[in-house]
């Protein structure tokens, strides 16, 4: 089968397109036949050794799918070949940049009806990601204030969305390139924080400050002013620490994604039930890949890419 795939760690030069053997489903696994792949910052941080993920040597990328079961393996039930699927993979072991992969069955859940079965591998990690940030770890309810620094990215629009839908008051930061998506996210507010001072701009403290963006650490710090007393920070920047304030019982967490097949298949619901918008921005052929990796690894991928085996 085609796929891309790395011998060693290194830039992206390491990643090479052709022939690998087909894998066969172990006891407890399906083999998907991909419809598309999703590119995220990960993998190229993965590729490069700037995450400490253990990766097995040699590797395919891509741990967000989307296709059909193609075989199953002993011991697998409720999946049935031919179905449409999405998947979280485990990141140390071969993603989708291929033609197949094999995954674990309960990483597996029935893809969205209401879009093209392709354009859903942008869904599993990064909607994943917005849940856990705001709910498992930002512990947000009803009634509650957010405020989400770096809402015009992937992760921010999903997280705009799932709050709002929670009832919950939506403060969050754009550039000026993405202010109109941020809106049309259901934000309630928006500050550009590009020519504006955020926290003079606040009417009144959060409960919960979320960061999406790679800022200035000291920055950093001083938004943690805009949380109230008892409230949480989070960030999905785990390159760098996430700041509290123990002397106002702030605290701080860092998210990590993980995956969650029941909480995936609520965000399938939510996706063909008209409550979230999958985004997709580009689409590329599997052997454009490496060159996604070398745009990548000069400055951040603007929206969501999805990569095509065909």
């Amino acid at each position: 089968m085609k796929a891309i795939q790395f011998q060693e760690i290194g830039g992206p030069e390491v990643l090479q397109y052709g022939e690998i053997e087909q894998p066969a489903p172990a006891a407890g696994r399906v083999r998907l036949r991909i419809e598309a792949s999703a590119f995220n910052a990960a993998d190229n941080g993965m590729r490069g050794g700037f995450l400490p993920i253990p990766i097995e040597l040699p590797h395919v990328p891509g741990y967000d799918v989307s296709g059909t079961i193609d075989a199953v393996g002993a011991g697998v039930d409720g999946l049935t070949i031919g179905a449409p699927v999405i998947a979280f993979l485990p990141m140390e072991r071969d993603g989708g940049a291929a033609e197949y992969v094999v995954a674990p069955a309960n990483a597996v859940v029935p893809a969205p009806t209401s879009i093209p079965l392709a354009d859903a591998a942008a869904l599993p990690s990064v909607a994943l990601t917005a849940w856990q940030a705001l709910f498992d770890e930002g512990e947000l309810e009803a009634g509650q204030r957010v405020l989400i620094v770096g809402a015009g990215g992937v992760v921010g629009k999903y997280a705009i969305q799932l709050a709002k839908r929670a009832d919950v008051h939506v403060i969050a930061t754009a550039s000026p390139r993405s202010i109109d998506a941020v809106r049309a996210a259901g934000a309630d507010q928006i500050v550009d924080h590009t020519d504006t001072d955020l926290l003079g701009a606040l009417d009144g403290q959060v409960d919960v400050l979320l960061n999406l963006a790679p800022i200035d650490p000291e920055q950093f710090t001083e938004y943690v002013a805009a949380v109230r007393d008892g409230g949480i920070v989070v960030s999905t920047t785990a390159f760098m620490t996430t700041p509290g304030d123990d002397t106002r019982g702030v605290q701080a967490r860092t998210v990590f994604v993980l995956p969650n097949r029941d909480r995936l298949a609520q965000l399938v619901s939510l996706v063909d039930d008209g409550a979230l918008t999958v985004e997709v921005t580009r689409r590329i052929p599997l052997a454009e890949l490496p060159a996604l990796h070398a745009e990548a690894s000069t400055g951040r991928i603007s929206g969501k890419v999805i990569v095509i085996p065909a």
